[in-house]
């Protein structure tokens, strides 16, 4: 049988204003869309629908205050969450939420056996989000969410989060830092923004190896990324 690979998008996240000129905008987004309508396979996608972040699933991952502290500043019309790399409007805290549970309805699918793999398309981004602080356009972890719920939902032991993003991925990496049952592994350019991810940096405690960091000079090319592999 051929492979199914279901695909989650939603025109919501385009409503998180960032401001003008902002990197992290919805542009992202429509650009990427728009690049992946126009593949030959795109009509075999399995397409799945996206829906919030049910609050137990969020709580996994950030403190109770911090979910509210956000909501609470979204709702205000602050034009910053915690620091003044995280702007946010109105509709951003939902629009975080939906991003948060998006990869959630992926993970139900995989694990019944309805699809063999999945993308989800969203936006704002998740990894510089720590347990009670926004950071680096990010309000809520949506990969850590997502592995909590794998574990806590649907009862899978071992996780493995592979974060090639330019910058590294701090609050996923102190969220699992303790947790041997989460590996999580970080190509970035380094040193760079935020400041972690050395090559030191292997984990703490009874996680201590879960973690591996293999940061890269800036202009690295493709044989670079293929050694670190």
């Amino acid at each position: 049988a051929a492979m199914t690979t279901g695909f989650v998008y939603d025109p919501r996240f385009l409503e998180h204003d960032t401001g003008e000129g902002h990197p992290e905008c919805a542009a992202r987004l429509e650009a990427t869309l728009a690049h992946l309508r126009a593949q030959p396979w795109y009509g075999r996608l399995a397409q799945v629908a996206a829906a919030a972040a049910p609050r137990e699933a969020v709580a996994r991952v950030h403190a109770e205050a911090y979910i509210d502290r956000a909501a609470a500043a979204c709702r205000a019309g602050q034009p910053f969450l915690d620091t003044l790399d995280v702007a946010i409007s109105p509709q951003s805290c939902d629009v975080a939420l939906l991003a948060a549970g998006a990869p959630l309805e992926l993970a139900d699918r995989l694990v019944r056996g309805e699809i063999d793999n999945g993308f989800a398309l969203l936006r704002p981004p998740g990894h510089h989000a720590e347990h009670r602080m926004a950071l680096g356009f990010c309000l809520f972890n949506n990969v850590a969410i997502l592995a909590r719920h794998l574990q806590a939902v649907h009862g899978l032991d071992k996780i493995l989060i592979v974060d090639w993003d330019v910058h590294h991925g701090n609050g996923t990496q102190h969220l699992f830092e303790e947790d041997p049952s989460v590996f999580y592994v970080s190509t970035h350019q380094y040193p760079y923004y935020p400041g972690t991810g050395a090559a030191y940096e292997t984990g703490n405690g009874r996680g201590q190896g879960a973690t591996l960091n293999c940061p890269m000079p800036a202009g690295a090319t493709d044989d670079a990324y293929q050694r670190a592999f």
